[in-house]
Order: C-alpha cells, then structure tokens, then sequence
C-alpha cells in the first residue's frame, strides 16, 4: 500500500511530483495510524470491562464474555492489520500469533455440556443422586430419599434435561433464543420483560418433537392406569443448576399444579419457558451460571391435596449455630409458605434432644387449595382454623425426625418442603441444601450511637441480615418494577419470588407479609441483600423517595442515612466469584489482559514473546509509534520529521511529529515554537503541565531512599543513564484535534492520548501509568494515590499492581480541555512520589497541596468529594 521514493540519495530533495507523492503516502500512513490508535482505544477499554467484571462485584453472563471477546478480538485484529500497512511484511508471523490465541478463546467460548445419551423419560423411583444430569437436583434427591430412605414421595416420572435440549434444538429453536439474548440489551427491567416475554412466547408456540410427546402422554398413560382417572399432577421445574449447595433457584422458575393429564405436554412446555422468566434470567446473572448449564428437567408429580403444608430447615438459616431446627407451616398447600403470602405458624424443635422449644402460632386468614377441575385457588379459612396451629405435637416431632434423618443422609443442613395429607401421612415434595448460612446474628439493642435517630418501623422477621440505605420504592404492581432504580430499598406488600428479578438492582427489601422460610428470602440471603419480611404498616408509613436505612438484623426502619449501622454491616458478598460463568471469564481472560511486554528497549520484545491479546496490542502501539517517528527520515521531507518543542518553560526535551494539521504552518527548520502549535488536547495539556513549575523530588525519609536505590541498582530498565531513546525524549504525536504524549520521567512511564473536537460523543482522554524507582509496594500505592486524585475529576481509573489506567469521554471540549489540564498537572508532579508512599503524613501533604494547585489551574470545576 505504501512505497518508499526510490532512486535518489538521502541528502537530495525531492522535487514538486515526489513531494507530493510523499504528502499522499504520508497522509496514508497517518490515516492507517489513526484507525490503528482507535483500535488500540477500543481494545483497551474492552480489557478494562473485563477486568471490573472478574472483581465478581457486578452481575454478569457468558453473552458479556462472548460480547466482549468478540469485541477485543476485532479491535487487535484491526490492530495488527494497520501495523501491517505501516510496516509492511516487517512482522509476518504476527498475525499468525493472534490467530493461536484466538483460537484458544474460541475453544473456551465453544464449552457447552455433551448431549448424553439417556432416555427421555424417566419415573421417579428409579432415580438416585447419581440422577441429576437427567434428571436436575430437586427430582434426583426426591428419588433418593424414595429409594434410599424410604420417605414417601408422591408418584411420578421426570421429562429428562434431554428432551429439553432435543425439544430447544427441534427447528434451530435455541439458535433463535441465543441470537435474542445476544442482540437485545437486557440491563434495564423493562428491556429484561420484553425480552423474556419474546423468548417465552416463542417456546410455548414451538412444537414438541414427536418423541418427546409420545413419551410423555405415555408415561401419564402408565399413571392413570396405577392412580386413577381422577388423577393431577403437580409440573414442577428441575433444572440441571437448581438446588445446588451454592444456587437454589428458590421460586425462580414455573411450579404448574393440579394439572389435567390431557394437558400436562402444553404445561411443560411452560415449564420449560420459564427458564427465560425475568426472574429466572437475573438469577443466572447474578449467580454466574452459563445459560447452557441450565438444562430444564420437569418433574410430573401426583398433586397432593394437603391438609397443611410448609418448609423445614434442619438447621436455623440465619442462627446456625443455635441447634434449633425451624418449622414453618400453614394450612393447605405449602405455597403459602413458600409465595410468602400470608401468616405462617413457626415451630422450633431442638435439633439434638428432639423436643419443642418454641411455636407462634400466626392469625392465618386464607389457605391454597385444589380447584375441583385444575389449578389452584385462595379461600378465606374457616373461622375455626385461623388460630389454630396447623400442625399438631406428634406431627411437628415427626416432621422433625425426618428432617434430620435428611441432613444425615445428604450430609449437610437440609431446606426441605413437605405437606401432610388429609389422612395424616406425611410426604417430603422437595430437599436441597441450605444455602447462604448467616453467623448467629441474635437480635439485641441497637448501638448507644443509633439511639437518636428517629426510627420509623420496627418489628418483622430477620429474612436476610445485614443494613443497608437507599430511597423507598414501593413496588405495588408489575408495571412499578419496570421501572425501579438501582440502590432503591424495594417496598413490598407481598414477597412473590417473581421480584427476585428486581434483587439485582435493590440495596435492601422489606415486605408486610411473609417470613424467613419464603422463596425470596431464600434469594435474598444468596445474594446478600439484607431483607425484613411481616413488617406492617411499611406501605403506609414508607414514601416514594424518602431516604431511610434498614438494620435487617432488628427489623427496624431510620429515617435518613445512618452511617453507623452501615459501617458495622457485613461487606458486600462478592457476587461473582466461585461461579461457572466467573471461572469461564477467568480462563478467557488469562489469554487477554495479561501484560509480558513492557520495555520496547527489551530484547524479549518480540512477536514471539506475544503470550496474550494485551501483549500484541502493547507490540502493535510501540512499532507503529516508532513507524511514524522514524518517517521521512530517508525521504528528504523535512517538513515531516520529528520536530524538537523550543519553549524555555521546560528543561526536558520534547520531540513532535505533526500528524496532519497540528501546526498552524509547516516547519522545514528541526525545531518548532509552542507558538506555532495548534493541536487543542496538547495544548490543554502542555498548560497542566507547565503551570506550577515543579519543585523537584518530595523529602524523603532513610527508608524510601534505600528502597530507591536498591530498586534501582537490580532493575537495569531503570537506570536513567542507559543508552535509550527513552532517556530524555518525550514524545508527542498530534493534530488539530488530536494528541498522543509518550514520556518517561525520571523512572515512570506514562502514555496520553486524547481527541478533543466539538463532537462530544467522540472525545476522549486515556492515560496510562506505570513504573517508579521505589519497591513495589510503594509504586502500587502511588498508583493508588494518583488514582484517588483521578476520580475526584471524573477519570473511571483500573490499578494493576503499580499500572494505572484512566480513562473520560464522551464530554463537551471545555469539559475535555480541563481534564487534560488536571492530567498534565499530574504527569509532572507525581515525579518520585513513590518513594514517600510509606509516610502517611507526607502522603497527606501531598495530596492537600496537589489538590489546592489543581483548583487553581482549573478554578471551573472542583473536584467530587467536596
């Protein structure tokens, strides 16, 4: 694409025709450099996503990995492909190296569970715990406990997670599904609703195989035939991540009861559906579990018509340590339990002595029962039951004894869901494992320095512990939560496990009805999100907005922030960390963001040595910097070399190449004025940097100037009297509305660069740093300390170790221009700083004097902690 002028010596200048043919080569070039720096823009700024996202703080999915790999790949592809039109055939064997490392992610980003081989069906009893790549835990630990324990179980069979992949695959179905979650955005409620109200819909009108119908009316066949005409079934969801020891899925998927066995294949395939729910994808966000490790098994179960049902847990979820077993109960169906839809009784029974040591009996106003055709409905109680425990001594003692003999079997606390029928027989319908354990949290005064506060409610039950502040919103109706914002206390009179959708985004949740044993409360305690259920008068005594901060552990309501509390407050649960899709994003990310390439000067600094994505976009920015300043050397176009700055403000030297039309007239001599610059980013920078002159390096004490001079004696790339380049030249690159500095000063590096136009969505300011004299301990700390100053001015800063990267954009021109002026400011002044980041006090000094000098170059704005 670009070719050398040929035939004529160094020192000959060319003539009007070869002129202008070096203009149009150079201004290739320069094109080829621009894409090649906004490719490098991108790229970074993809790594640094990545990085946020394995902090494991925010929710995430495989389609942001695989969003976000896509994304980095292109822009080093485009990086390596612009280098080549800078240097051609110089770095053959580079492209080559990005393809190894691309195929290697590919490979990751293509893992997805073998399609076993297996039947579609299968009945319950011939299940165990070996079962549950068939058959999803919840079935495969029902099966268990009817073979292995001899509990009763209610009759029934399971539709494989098989026939789930056969039926999604049936007519490209989950090519379709996963192209809709790639392409809509789902962050904001509303976008999660329509989103998985168009997957759903579209899985309930697909057609079953035949097969997988065939085997499912024959199995129903099988049951009317055992059971009776007359028989239900209860379609409970059993997908292959649920109820596992860390991710309980509680109350996030579809349970369709007293179903007709004519229709039980158009109820599966709801089921099925609700792996899509809104509730049911935001799980799987914020637990880290990949779409495709959530095969949906279905258990068809006979319904059981309860006289009273509920949850047991064989040890307290939020008293581990208490030896009480708990017992919530209602009469009726257990949904009133677990919906957390009205009042539960709760019984206590001592775990090792197997006595009653406690039982409040709740005012219960309604139960669930079966419909005399299908489904289910709410009936005001008998007046005769309302204070009448649903469950009498010998019931709870046997309730008590099977819930332990669960424990023991599976060996660990057990969160089990039973029912007693009308002939008093008790059947176990669910056991999973207790998840989200809690310290022994006893409820007691609140602190001496709470008491002045003005407390607005009080009472409940602890569903979740911990404190938390934020505005009220109450969430009355489905169209309310489309529209909650993030850090907002979620408001409920009812603690459906559908708002599970909304946890995501809530600081805190406080509901009128329910109790600890709910399926959202269960959520909320594997999300660490402090929770008070049964707190009444919350809707009416709560406004929209008000500010108010929730101590979860005493069930009490302030109004306004109180510090004190939060203080004291558990920190938050890293979300990520430990799950399917964090360690997915760990593996990924090995062969992305790590840096090996760091000195130019370095003879490791070779396409070979290219370990990961970070590596060749380090190798692609030097070499293309390094083409366009080594330009027209042996062209005899002297107007376009590299220029040295002539400005007496500063005694280091500074070296400029004008890209395009940085100056105001082209310069034929080896040196240009700053008077002749008009690149706008350099000179908002130029002017931070050389508006307070600095005063040379901090005082320091005996220990900072050993650790400087040890670091310095082992490291050779430190040594400012080496034979490089980067000695004393510092590089800029500019044009009318671009910049890019490249320096070193004394023992740190830094790059800036910088598009400043009147087009605000395309400006930016990058700045990276990195290096020092001292340990690296205090070289970590500066890059902290710089980072602090940073964000006080708007920068999004990334630390690694003692590499900082900060980043602005999307900002008006006076905006950018300010911030480049902050920037220049600090590439001067934090000069050695890293040898007093052991001293607190002089660390203090010299932010307080960095932050006084900063408000007065750039008196407009203030920084944002004041």
């Amino acid at each position: 694409m670009f070719k050398r002028l040929l035939g004529r010596k160094d020192d000959e200048e060319p003539g009007d025709e070869r002129l202008e043919d070096l203009k149009a080569d150079f201004k290739a070039r320069y094109h080829s450099f621009r894409l090649l720096l906004n490719a490098n823009s991108s790229a970074l700024e993809t790594m640094t996503e990545m990085e946020e996202a394995l902090r494991g703080l925010r929710p995430f999915g495989m389609h942001f990995i695989r969003a976000a790999a896509t994304r980095v790949c292109t822009s080093v592809f485009t990086l390596v492909r612009h280098l080549d039109d800078l240097a051609p055939g110089r770095h053959p064997r580079l492209m080559e190296r990005f393809g190894d490392i691309r195929a290697e992610i590919n490979t990751l980003l293509g893992l997805s569970p073998a399609d076993q081989d297996g039947p579609l069906t299968v009945r319950l009893h011939d299940l165990d715990r070996g079962s549950t790549d068939q058959a999803g835990a919840k079935m495969a630990n029902l099966g268990e406990i009817a073979s292995g324990l001899g509990c009763r179980v209610p009759a029934g069979f399971v539709v494989t997670s098989r026939a789930q992949r056969q039926f999604l695959a049936h007519e490209g179905l989950q090519e379709s599904i996963d192209a809709m979650i790639q392409g809509m955005p789902h962050e904001e409620p509303d976008e999660l609703q329509r989103l998985s109200s168009a997957i759903q819909q579209r899985i309930i009108n697909a057609p079953l195989p035949g097969d997988v119908a065939s085997e499912i009316r024959t199995r129903c066949q099988e049951m009317a035939e055992e059971r009776g005409e007359e028989l239900r079934l209860a379609v409970r969801s059993s997908s292959l991540a649920e109820d596992g020891g860390e991710s309980s899925f509680a109350g996030q998927y579809r349970t369709v009861l007293n179903v007709w066995l004519e229709n039980v294949c158009e109820v599966y395939k709801e089921v099925v559906a609700s792996k899509y729910s809104p509730q049911a994808m935001a799980y799987r966000l914020h637990r880290g579990i990949p779409d495709d490790a959530a095969s949906m098994a279905v258990g068809c179960l006979e319904m059981v018509r309860s006289r009273s049902g509920g949850v047991a847990y064989s040890v307290d979820p939020l008293d581990p340590g208490s030896e009480s077993l708990t017992i919530d109960a209602a009469w009726g169906l257990a949904r009133a339990v677990v919906d957390g839809g009205g009042g539960a009784d709760v019984f206590r029974v001592h775990r090792r002595e197997g006595r009653v040591t406690g039982r409040h009996v709740a005012e219960k106003t309604h139960r669930y029962v079966c419909r005399a055709d299908e489904g289910v409905i709410r009936e005001p109680l008998p007046p005769d039951l309302a204070r009448e425990p649903s469950l009498t001594e010998e019931q709870i003692l046997e309730l008590a004894r099977v819930t332990m003999e669960l424990e023991r079997h599976f060996g660990q606390p057990q969160d089990v869901e039973w029912a007693f029928d009308h002939a008093g027989q008790l059947l176990i319908l669910q056991s999973r494992p207790v998840t989200a354990l809690e310290r022994s949290r006893a409820r007691g005064p609140a602190p001496e320095d709470v008491r002045g506060a003005a407390r607005l409610l009080s009472g409940g039950v602890t569903a979740s512990p911990g404190a938390a502040c934020g505005e009220v919103r109450l969430v009355l109706r489905d169209a309310d939560a489309l529209s909650f914002p993030k850090g907002a206390i979620l408001v409920l009179r009812q603690p459906l496990p559908r708002r599970a959708v909304l946890l995501s985004r809530a600081s805190a949740v406080i509901a009128e009805e329910g109790g600890a044993a709910g399926h959202l409360a269960n959520v909320a305690r594997e999300f660490g999100i402090p929770a008070v259920f049964g707190l009444q008068d919350a809707l009416r005594k709560l406004r929209n907005g008000q500010l108010v901060t929730l101590d979860a552990d005493r069930g009490a309501v302030y109004d306004g922030r109180c510090e004190v509390l939060l203080r004291r407050a558990a920190p938050q649960r890293t979300l990520m960390e430990g799950t399917l899709v964090h360690e997915r994003l760990r593996q990924v990310a090995e062969l992305i963001l790590p840096l090996n390439l760091l000195a130019p000067e370095d003879v490791d600094f070779r396409v070979r040595n290219c370990k990961t994505l970070h590596d060749i976009t380090r190798f692609c920015h030097q070499k293309a910097v390094e083409e366009m300043f080594s330009l027209s050397k042996g062209d005899g176009f002297p107007e376009r070399a590299a220029k040295q700055l002539v400005t007496p403000q500063s005694p280091m030297q500074f070296w400029i190449i004008n890209l395009d039309d940085g100056f105001r007239k082209e310069v034929r001599d080896p040196t240009v004025r700053l008077s002749n610059i008009r690149s706008v980013p350099m000179l908002a920078l130029w002017t931070g940097m050389m508006a307070i002159p600095w005063e040379g390096p901090p005082p320091v004490n005996a220990g900072g100037f050993l650790s400087v001079m040890f670091e310095a004696t082992m490291n050779p790339h430190l040594d400012p009297a080496s034979d490089t380049k980067y000695r004393v030249r510092n590089y800029f690159m500019i044009s009318h509305n671009f910049c890019s500095l490249q320096s070193r000063f004394g023992f740190h590096f830094c790059l800036v660069e910088a598009l400043v136009s009147e087009r605000h969505t395309q400006n930016y300011v990058a700045f990276r740093f990195k290096g020092g004299a001292a340990d690296s301990m205090r070289r970590t700390a500066r890059a902290r300390f710089v980072a602090d100053i940073l964000e006080r001015f708007d920068f999004r800063c990334d630390i690694r170790e003692d590499s900082l990267t900060a980043r602005v954009k999307d900002a008006g021109r006076e905006f950018m221009e300010e911030r480049l002026k902050v920037l220049g400011y600090m590439v001067i002044h934090t000069r050695q700083i890293d040898m007093i980041m052991a001293d607190p006090p002089a660390v203090a000094r010299a932010r307080r004097k960095m932050l006084a000098d900063l408000r007065e170059i750039v008196p407009g704005i203030s920084d944002s902690s004041e």
